[in-house]
């Protein structure tokens, strides 16, 4: 007899309701919050962690950023402006820059 096939295992990165690009972007974001954490900039991940919330240190609106371009980049300012998620120590302080920190 044949043993019964089994379910594929779900990588242990990936919750089981995940999927694995959403789970990415959530580390990515997560750890480009870290960085702008240790430059002092406050960042609140949000949107079930699609998307990272850094309010400005004064008055304006909030600055969102995303994960976009299939991964490769943050992206804020309606996608007009854009950092490699492979830099993310640059990133952080392109973004501390431009929120006015």
């Amino acid at each position: 007899m044949n043993p019964p096939p089994q379910a594929a295992a779900v990588p242990p990165q990936v919750g089981p309701h995940e999927e694995p690009q959403e789970q990415s972007e959530a580390v990515l974001l997560t750890l480009l919050q870290d960085a702008l954490l240790r430059r002092g900039v406050r960042a609140e991940l949000r949107d079930n962690v699609t998307a990272l919330m850094i309010p400005r240190p004064d008055v304006g609106m909030p600055v969102w950023v995303f994960v976009g371009y299939g991964g490769a980049y943050f992206s804020w300012q309606s996608a007009e402006r854009r950092h490699s998620v492979n830099d993310l120590d640059g990133a952080a302080q392109v973004l501390a820059d431009y929120v006015g920190r």
